[in-house]
């Protein structure tokens, strides 16, 4: 009689053993195929509790449970990345483990801009708003609010109601590559420690300055007059010689740029009327740099204006052959000459 509940017993744990066995390999098996992937995100801080629960509601596994107790066997899961990922049903355990690991998670998609070199805040927002990349009056908001940004070289910036944007000059003209749906306060910022990695790269950049007995703004203000007066490359230093000689005679600056800014659509041709407009911008009524730049300098400029090439010259004109060269000038009985030759063809 004993014998026979001992081997009753045993059948009774052989009969669970394999219908237990056969209830687990039924849920390890992959679900059912389909070519219409599952996009599922994974947040950081997940356990491998949460994520195994994550899979069975998205339908990628049978049964959550059995996939944890596999992970235990497997000591696999502690390392699995937080992200986006993208599955077909019908994978394997193996195959879930090895892309949750490796962090095989969907490439963000992206969105490349370029600010061209000159630009204006006006004309940045103008391009990027319509571009679908930033909101423009919330741009042209926080090019009023230096406070609004994490970068070092615009927390000295000078508080002066002349400046019609705080952040003129200093939103760097460059390509960039953003997450697609970056704020337009993550763009802003992203140009700004463009403008801050780029400056800093200029060697003994403060020393420079003081050699020139400049701040940063007043350097940034001359080089966006060089940017916008300057088309050909070896003229930037000669043309910010000029700049600083008429500033040490203190002459007017009378650079149409200057008046072309207050403009909401610069003019092919400025008017006599338009040299009249009163602003602390216009150069053709004010002695002195206006209160801050008028456009992002390149680099280029930027170091033009660091780095001036000496003359005696006093005054410039454009050449009238296409080239956009200048006619330099010492005097203005000189100037005039030049004024004259320029109109015709070269």
């Amino acid at each position: 009689m004993k014998g026979k509940l001992i081997g009753v017993f045993l059948l009774v744990l052989l009969v669970l053993a394999v219908g237990s066995g056969g209830f687990i390999w039924s849920m390890m098996r992959p679900v059912e195929a389909s070519s219409k992937p599952v996009v599922f995100e994974i947040t950081s801080g997940s356990g491998t509790s949460k994520i195994a629960d994550q899979l069975q509601q998205e339908g990628l596994i049978r049964n959550s449970l059995v996939f944890k107790g596999y992970l235990k066997w497997k000591k696999q899961g502690s390392n699995f990345m937080a992200g986006k990922y993208s599955m077909n049903p019908g994978v394997t355990y193996d195959e879930i483990i090895h892309k949750l690991s490796s962090g095989d998670v969907i490439p963000e998609e992206m969105v490349k801009f370029t600010i061209p070199e000159g630009y204006t805040v006006l004309q940045i927002a103008d391009k990027l708003s319509a571009e679908g990349i930033v909101d423009k009056k919330e741009f042209l908001k926080l090019a009023n609010d230096a406070s609004a940004f994490d970068v070092d070289m615009i927390k000295t910036l000078p508080v002066d109601e002349e400046l019609r944007y705080v952040l003129e000059g200093y939103l760097f003209p460059e390509t960039y590559e953003m997450k697609k749906g970056s704020t337009t306060h993550e763009v802003m910022q992203r140009m700004l420690d463009e403008f801050q990695t780029r400056v800093n790269s200029i060697p003994d950049l403060q020393a420079k300055l003081d050699g020139q007995k400049l701040s940063l703004h007043e350097l940034l203000t001359i080089a966006s007059l060089v940017e916008r007066e300057v088309v050909v490359d070896q003229e930037r230093a000669l043309v910010a010689g000029v700049i600083y000689n008429r500033l040490e005679q203190d002459m007017k600056l009378e650079i149409d740029a200057t008046v072309q800014y207050l403009l909401d659509k610069p003019k092919a041709r400025l008017l006599f009327k338009d040299l009249k407009v009163q602003s602390p911008y216009n150069t053709y009524l004010n002695k002195g740099l206006p209160p801050g730049p008028i456009a992002s300098p390149s680099l280029a400029s930027i170091e033009a204006a660091l780095k001036p090439e000496t003359s005696e010259y006093l005054f410039y004109v454009t050449k009238k052959d296409g080239t956009s060269e200048h006619l330099f000038a010492k005097t203005y009985k000189e100037h005039q000459r030049n004024i004259a030759k320029s109109k015709v063809a070269q």
